[in-house]
């Protein structure tokens, strides 16, 4: 079949730009993440400082669209005279979002640990650093695990929107394509597919392990 040559031509290409993808969601993720532990960490803090820095950055990362965020990164700092490549805007965009988000995943979290966790480490003398560190974090960090791959390739799919800022990804090299060849419909069907291919699998694997994890705290 015809669209099976043009896909086989165009292959090798768009794999260039959805190894960019994975890069961008996978350092995005590396910053991101942590950012959203200090976040949801901050937004219980005793301190003033620390809560008020932990809500403007997470009402801003949750408020702002991904695409604002983007043209601020790559449009925006230039007018002040700081200048970034479209792949350090686009991780910075991303990683900002992440951590916005999933602040308000590990808190949620950390806040499913049963009390009793917490006043047996009392009782054992812990601090509430070693508390935190030794009994808290690890529960709450693996309750927060399923909905934090989950939202990792929501982050995959996002890097779609990178193209905006002419980063090579796999959507912006697929409108490369498409604009040479006029054949928009087959090569983002294509891409599509490529998509699929990561996420539908990823995304089964979620829900397994959602059900074992939850078979595993209801023995």
């Amino acid at each position: 079949m015809e669209i099976i040559d043009r896909w086989i031509e165009w292959f090798p290409q768009l794999m260039d730009g959805y190894w960019l993808s994975l890069q961008v969601t996978a350092v995005s993720l590396l910053i991101g993440i942590p950012l959203g532990l200090l976040f949801a960490l901050w937004v219980g803090s005793k301190k003033r400082l620390n809560r008020a820095l932990a809500l403007i950055f997470i009402e801003v990362g949750r408020g702002g669209p991904v695409l604002i965020l983007l043209q601020f990164f790559y449009f925006g700092l230039p007018t002040t005279g700081l200048t970034l490549s479209s792949f350090t805007a686009s991780i910075l965009a991303l990683a900002w979002s992440t951590g916005s988000y999933t602040s308000e995943i590990i808190r949620g979290g950390l806040g499913a640990v049963p009390q009793g966790q917490r006043e047996a480490a009392r009782t054992l003398g812990l601090s509430s650093w070693d508390a935190l560190r030794i009994i808290i974090l690890p529960q709450g960090l693996r309750i927060a695990l399923p909905p934090l791959l989950g939202f990792s390739l929501v982050i995959l799919q996002t890097t779609s929107l990178c193209f905006t800022i002419a980063l090579p990804e796999l959507v912006g090299v697929a409108n490369d394509i498409g604009s040479a060849t006029f054949e928009y419909m087959s090569v983002l069907l294509l891409t599509g597919l490529m998509y699929a291919a990561v996420c539908v699998p990823a995304t089964i694997f979620v829900g397994r392990y959602e059900k074992h994890l939850s078979r595993y705290e209801g023995a």
